[in-house]
């Protein structure tokens, strides 16, 4: 809040440290180091702490609605695409396997082995390898909250809606 920005910033010029403020404040100290890195004034060439500032920055970052990362980055979206569908290629033309799933015990439903989602990555194994695959490319970063929401809300639909039943869980919210 603009009073706790208020707070942190006369601290901070007493030359108080991260975690007295926190716990001054009643806060973690990872959230106050995360406020100050994100939101002091660097215009005058060294970062200050000023709570207008803050607070207009926070008020700028919190703007909605924000458009979805899958729909601004191609690469990105096919990327996950293929993924999610389990049909990875490679340069020759020949798919590649998808991570191993464990083996399905499942007895009185054996040919949920055979659905889409045995052969399909999740959401968090995509995201995962995306830092193995482009270790230096930062615009080829997805969480996998943001391609749930991809795939669930309305208004953020980046990817097709088919792609919901590649999921593991099945559900179709």
């Amino acid at each position: 809040t603009f009073e706790e920005r208020e707070e942190i910033a006369i601290l901070r010029a007493m030359s108080k440290g991260v975690r007295e403020i926190a716990r001054a404040l009643g806060r973690d100290p990872g959230t106050i180091s995360r406020e100050l890195r994100r939101n002091a004034a660097t215009r005058s060439g060294r970062q200050e702490y000023r709570a207008t500032v803050a607070q207009w920055k926070a008020q700028q970052a919190a703007k909605r609605p924000k458009s979805a990362k899958l729909l601004g980055n191609d690469r990105l979206r096919q990327y996950v695409q293929e993924r999610l569908s389990g049909n990875v290629h490679r340069p020759d033309g020949t798919v590649a396997a998808g991570p191993r799933t464990p083996p399905w015990k499942g007895l009185n439903k054996p040919h949920r082995q055979d659905r889409r989602w045995a052969t399909a990555w999740s959401p968090e194994q995509i995201s995962h390898r995306l830092r193995a695959d482009f270790p230096e490319d930062e615009s080829m970063r997805i969480s996998h909250e943001a391609i749930y929401q991809s795939l669930f809300i309305e208004g953020r639909g980046a990817l097709k809606r088919e792609l919901v039943a590649c999921l593991r869980t099945g559900r179709a919210l």
